[in-house]
This record gives C-alpha cells, sequence and structure tokens, in this order.
C-alpha cells in the first residue's frame, strides 16, 4: 500500500470539509429543537479554508468556484462513502409510524446498512421548513447546473408520481474517485459499462493504407486538433452538432480497429470499443439502457467510442408488422439520437457499408473505405510484419507472396505468427516456405476461399 502525498492531502481537506459538514448537522438540529438563544440559519457557518493547491476534492472547489450549498450537497452525497456514521442520527424511527422521519428523507440500500441521503434531505438540512430556500435550491438540480452538465451528481430514479426529491442522492464513479483519491481511475468492463478499453504499441508507421483512405483520416485528425476552437473560439456551437460521426467500412483485417486505436494514441484520448455482445438484448428497452451506460460515462470524456460490426445494432429499419419490429425501430432511433448528442468522436465499422440504416449514414461526417490491400500495400505488410530477429529461407521472395496472394493485413499477421511459431518449434529463426504456405492455406479455407 502506498499513501502518496496527494492521497495525504486531499485526506486533510476532505477532514475540514466534513467537520463543517458536521457542524451544520449540529445546528440544524439544534435550529429544529429551538435550542438557539437567537435566530440562527446553517448558512452562517463560516466555509472551511481548504489546500486549493491541491488536486481532487479541493481543486475541484477551486476551478468551479463553488457555493455553499454546492459544496454541501457535493459532501452530503460523498458521506455514505467515506464517513457513512456521520448519518446515523437520521435512523432514528418515528415511535408513531415506526418509520425514519419524513423530513429526512432517506433510504436503504440494498446491501448497505446506513443511511442513503436523498434530495429530501438535503432540502431539509439546508432549508428546514423554510419553503423560499427550498423553493430557490432546487436550481441544483435543474439540467444547465455543472453537476448535471458534467454528470457529477444526480437524484436517483423514483417511481411515477412520487416527489422527484425522494431520488437517492448519486454521484458519479468519476466524482468519487477525484474527490477521495485525487484521480479517475478507468471504468473496467462489466454488465455495467459493456465497453473495453482499446490500446496498442504500434504506431501510424506500422499501418499500410491506401493513399485516399489515409487522406480521409487527416479530416478526423483535423477534427479533433481543432474541434473546441470551432465550437467555442468560433461560435459554431450554435449551427453545428455535437461531436463527430465517422463510418469505416471494408472487408475484416483491413484496419479498421487499428486505425481508432491509433487516433486516440496521437491525441491522449481514451478508446473503448463497445461490446455488442452485453449490449443487444431480446428483452423491450434493455438495448437502449446498456448503451444509455456507456454514452452516459462517456459524456465530456473525451472518449472515442467504436463500434465494431455495427450493423448488428445500426442495421436497417425494418417494415412494421409487429411489436417486435416496432421496438427494433425504436432501438435504431434511439441510437441515432444518442449519437448525434455525444459531443465526442463515435466511429462506426462495418464489413458492409449498405447493411447500415439510411438514417445513420446521412449523418455522418466521414464515409472512410477501407479496401483490401494492392499489392504494393501487400509487399509492405509482409515486410513490417515479420521480427527483425528472424530470417527467410533461401527462395522466400516477399514480393512474390504479395502478388500471389489476396490478403487482408489481418490475414498476413495470422501467417507470419503461423510461420514464426514454426520456426521457433524447429529450433531456430529462419522462416521457410513450406510455413508460409501452409499459413496462408488456413487462411483461405477460414474464409472459405481456395487456392
Amino acid at each position: 500500500m502506498v499513501i502518496t502525498e496527494e492521497i495525504k492531502r486531499n485526506a486533510r481537506n476532505l477532514e475540514l470539509e466534513l467537520k463543517w459538514f458536521k457542524h451544520i448537522l449540529k445546528m440544524r438540529s439544534k435550529i429544529n429543537d429551538k435550542e438557539t438563544e437567537e435566530p440562527y440559519d446553517v448558512f452562517d457557518t463560516p466555509l472551511p479554508v481548504l489546500d486549493v493547491g491541491a488536486t481532487g476534492y479541493a481543486g475541484f472547489v477551486e476551478a468551479h468556484k463553488l457555493t455553499f450549498q454546492e459544496r454541501f450537497a457535493l459532501m452530503l452525497a460523498l458521506v455514505p462513502h467515506v464517513k457513512p456514521e456521520s448519518l446515523d442520527g437520521f435512523l432514528t424511527k418515528n415511535q408513531n409510524t415506526q418509520q425514519i422521519f419524513t423530513d429526512f428523507g432517506g433510504k436503504r440500500g440494498k446491501n448497505h446498512t446506513g443511511f442513503l441521503p436523498t434530495g429530501e434531505t438535503l432540502m431539509y438540512l439546508l432549508a428546514g421548513g423554510n419553503l423560499e430556500k427550498r423553493f430557490a435550491l432546487q436550481y441544483l438540480f435543474e439540467g444547465n447546473h455543472l453537476f448535471a452538465k458534467e454528470g457529477l451528481l444526480m437524484l436517483g430514479n423514483v417511481e411515477n408520481g412520487e416527489p422527484m426529491l425522494n431520488g437517492a442522492l448519486t454521484l458519479s464513479n468519476e466524482a468519487l474517485d477525484l474527490f477521495t483519491i485525487g484521480t479517475i481511475r478507468k471504468p473496467n468492463f462489466s454488465a455495467d459499462f459493456p465497453a473495453k478499453l482499446l490500446t496498442t504499441e504500434m504506431g501510424w508507421e506500422d499501418l499500410v493504407l491506401n493513399p485516399y483512405t489515409s487522406a480521409q483520416l487527416t479530416e478526423i485528425e483535423t477534427w479533433l486538433k481543432y474541434r473546441y476552437t470551432l465550437m467555442n473560439d468560433w461560435g459554431m456551437h450554435r449551427k453545428l452538432k455535437p461531436g463527430y460521426k465517422a463510418l469505416f467500412y471494408g472487408p475484416p483485417g483491413t484496419g479498421k480497429t487499428l486505425t481508432a486505436s491509433l487516433l486516440g494514441k496521437k491525441i491522449g484520448s481514451d478508446v473503448y470499443r463497445v461490446d455488442l455482445s452485453k449490449v443487444v438484448s431480446k428483452y423491450i428497452g434493455e438495448t437502449e439502457k446498456n448503451l444509455s451506460r456507456v454514452f452516459d460515462r462517456a459524456e465530456n470524456k473525451d472518449w472515442i467510442l467504436f463500434f465494431d460490426e455495427a450493423d448488428a445494432l445500426f442495421g436497417k429499419r425494418t417494415n412494421v408488422s409487429d411489436a417486435h419490429d416496432r421496438y427494433a425501430n425504436q432501438e435504431v432511433s434511439y441510437l441515432l439520437q444518442r449519437i448525434e448528442d455525444y459531443n465526442g468522436l463515435v466511429i462506426l465499422a462495418t464489413n458492409f457499408k449498405s447493411n447500415l440504416d439510411d438514417a445513420f449514414t446521412r449523418r455522418f461526417q466521414s464515409i472512410i473505405q477501407f479496401p483490401m490491400p494492392d499489392v504494393k500495400e501487400r509487399m509492405l505488410l509482409w515486410e513490417k510484419c515479420f521480427s527483425p530477429a528472424s530470417k527467410m529461407e533461401e527462395g522466400v521472395k516477399l514480393e512474390e507472396l504479395a502478388r500471389s496472394y489476396n490478403l487482408a493485413g489481418g490475414s498476413i499477421i495470422n501467417v507470419v505468427q503461423y510461420s514464426s511459431l514454426m520456426a521457433l518449434d524447429k529450433g531456430g529463426n529462419t522462416i521457410f516456405l513450406e510455413d508460409i504456405s501452409e499459413g496462408v492455406k488456413r487462411e483461405y479455407h477460414k474464409q472459405g476461399r481456395t487456392l
């Protein structure tokens, strides 16, 4: 276990904030019990002075100039994660109803035995019975507030007809990471986040594309470089939709996934490949929920979202003949809207452009073909793929391989791997033509082709 100086500073700042938070709880109790000798407002409690040179919570407070009520709302949502016992006083039951006092709001979690604050809890602590303050404070949950725009703090869902403020106060995972350990951890692939981080140790020099494809990729690179200048400094946010949508299409193994990875690597952005097997569900509404988890988590993160084999999810809408068709079409419409609203780069990849719904293709800023490599490009691939530690058997001519076998880059790397393993198995580093030929035969067989 390593306790860094940053963690120490962050902990000290949170201790100061927790002391202030507990004082407000105490004062609210005294005000309600009329124990104070003169009129007192919880807002009279001085804000603690934090070490603003630190990152984490203090840095966030300073960067966004948070108000008294904003800081308190964040602490109320954070306390169950760091000092849950601070809220035990709210577990007091009304002797008449044997339930937690209505004033307190609050919920119990499925596994958490402590008190989970709600929007109602926040109103009780800051406004008491003052309706004017209560109404004024509800701006904290409006869509244009920092909390909503950054996805930091939200109210949990409530049943239809129930008061909105009965929703539990919920911090995003990113906010929880930032406020406690001072950095944001990358999400793990799971049912709640069906996307995997794409990384590569390869560089642009390892990618072999035809000149026209490379030229089209330059447009995406330019957008990634100047998007904020275009939208903010030039004021184009009033005229242009947020984000950038691109379609990569072409046979398997032609570099679509690697290109997505390299775009992220070049600008320092994470690239997440959405696992459609974990997204698509036969149950009505589940596909949309699964995708929402990805888009909600990705919002304002500068992530690149990559949908491989996208026609499984973004295929053509069908004529409505039954309820299943109607809901399938609703899924496509929902996806179209979420992609349009996303403010980052979304890349859809497919083997056949014609498989995608026309409503999607009309909205792509770039539609880029990744064709099978020609002889010259295949020659480059053969040259680049073999290890410098290996050597060719006399008589192996890479140019002849490039001319004879129409293979994509992914298939060529498979042949190289097979023939290299065979060389090692024979106790040397010589790549034999017979092993290359066998590797090629295997690739053709996988694709249902014959030599």
